[in-house]
Formats: C-alpha cells, structure tokens, sequence
C-alpha cells in the first residue's frame, strides 16, 4: 500500500522506464526561471529528476520529493553518477508532506491528481502552503481533462460510454529498449471512470526483458483525478495562495481554449499581506 493510500504506478519496472526514457521536454526550460529566482526550492513529484537534475546540474538549490521510494532511489543514483551531491529527497506523498524545511519556490510538474483524491489533493495544496516561505511561489501545472491526450476519455463521462469498462488489455504495449539493451514493455487500460467525482482508473503491466528472458513483471493501479482550471484556482485561494496568474504551458502565454496544458502561479502572502 502506498503513503496514505493514494494509488500510483510509478514503482518497479515502471520506475525504471521513466528513468530510463522521460529525460527532457520544454518543462524543464519553463520551470527553471522561478527556481533561479526564488532558492531554496522543492520540486514536489520530483519523480527520477527530470527537471531535478538539470537543476542541480546548473548549481540551484533544489530539494525533491516523491511518493515512490523506487522514483527517488533512481533519482539519486542518476545524481551520483553525474557527479552531483544528492539533495534532500523525501518519500512523501503530497498530502502528507512533512519536509524541516521551508522554499522561496516550490515547483509541482505532472504530479497534480494523481493517486488520491480530491480530499487528498485539498490537503496537498495546503500543505505545499505551509512549506513556502512567506512570499513564497508555487508554480503547478495540469493537463485539462478535454486535452488532445486524454480526449480519447470524453465518451466516458456518458452513462454508454462507462458500459464499455474495463477495457481489455491491448494484445501488445508499448516497446523500448534501454541504454542497457533492456527491452521494456509498457500495456495500460483504462478501468473505470466516475464522472461524479471526476476521477479515472487505470491498470499497468508493465515487464523487463533482457536477451529475451523475462527479469520482472509489475502490475500497478493509477487513480487520477481531473481538474478544469477554475477549480484548481479555487482550490489555491481556499489554501490560502493569492494573486493567482495563468499561463498557457509552457510557452508564458496567456492560456485559451485550445491549451492542452494551463500553468498557475499562486502566492503565499507576506506578513498576511497579498506578495503580488
């Protein structure tokens, strides 16, 4: 059972594949400015460190944390390996956050709904609150539930549409072969979707093959829940987080209609007062 019984897949062999593969992306670039301006800084689901790293790389004072203890394990190795003194990582679930530590920034990159529920979520947002300095920055982005990556989910939010679930298992997943020569396979279903709670069930297979001998097999459950914006900006102010701004990610745009993803920037105020 994972912290708080939030459900995650991001263990084991799955781990691995994002150590492995989810390496770059424009995130990195977008979110580094608001570290390089407000240090020390946390990089709450910081998974394997796909932005950690970097970060570290560039001498900025970053700490992380994460639900999977298999995530930052890795994180950790990668550090070592490029010659990087390891930061602070703490295997804590957003909600149950408990760092002796407090950031000028706090970064939150894919990591927002998911595992918990919207009570675990609240209770994130609070916590992430208590962990900025006053004057503090929490810069969080989420993937709208009517983007061009989940859109395949939208029959679902009908009442026909659920008689489908579950899904059956693809006949294949996902293949890639590691720097190793380890060949990863990757096979997800969508379970169950409840559209009163906005919140989704996924499975994951996931398995490691090495000369074409089977090393490991896992099998994960992910619950997620989706957020249009304005709840989420509800969500922070009711956390305590003031002058809320919008971008479209991860561009600084002004975010529209058609913005797969929206990046909010929320202060904690100073002295009780709005940091805007």
């Amino acid at each position: 059972m994972t912290p708080g019984d939030a459900q995650t897949w991001h263990y084991g062999v799955v781990a691995r594949w994002w150590a492995e593969f989810n390496l770059d992306g424009p995130e990195i670039d977008f979110f580094r400015p608001f570290v390089e301006a407000g240090q020390p800084a946390l990089d709450a689901a910081c998974g394997t460190g796909r932005l950690l790293i970097p970060y570290l790389q560039a001498g900025l004072d970053v700490d992380g944390s994460d639900i999977s203890p298999d995530m930052l394990e890795l994180c950790r190795e990668r550090a070592e390996r490029e010659g990087l003194e390891p930061p602070g990582l703490y295997a804590q679930a957003m909600h149950e956050l408990d760092i002796p530590r407090s950031y000028r920034t706090i970064i939150v990159c894919g990591g927002f709904g998911l595992g918990g529920q919207r009570e675990h979520d609240a209770q994130g947002l609070r916590g992430l609150f208590e962990h900025l300095e006053p004057g503090g920055t929490l810069v969080l982005d989420n993937e709208v539930p009517y983007a061009s990556s989940p859109s395949k989910w939208w029959k679902y939010w009908l009442k026909e549409g659920r008689s489908e679930l579950p899904r059956a298992w693809r006949a294949e997943g996902e293949r890639r072969v590691g720097a190793d020569g380890v060949e990863y396979e990757l096979n997800s279903r969508l379970v169950d979707f409840d559209a009163l709670s906005q919140r989704v069930t996924l499975e994951m297979r996931a398995s490691m093959r090495r000369d074409g001998e089977l090393e490991a097999e896992d099998e994960h459950v992910l619950v997620m829940t989706l957020y249009f914006t304005h709840e989420i900006v509800l969500m922070l102010e009711q956390a305590g987080f003031v002058c809320v701004e919008l971008r479209a990610g991860y561009t600084g745009a002004a975010p529209t209609r058609d913005d797969d993803f929206i990046v909010f920037i929320a202060k904690k105020p100073m002295n009780g007062r709005a940091a805007c």
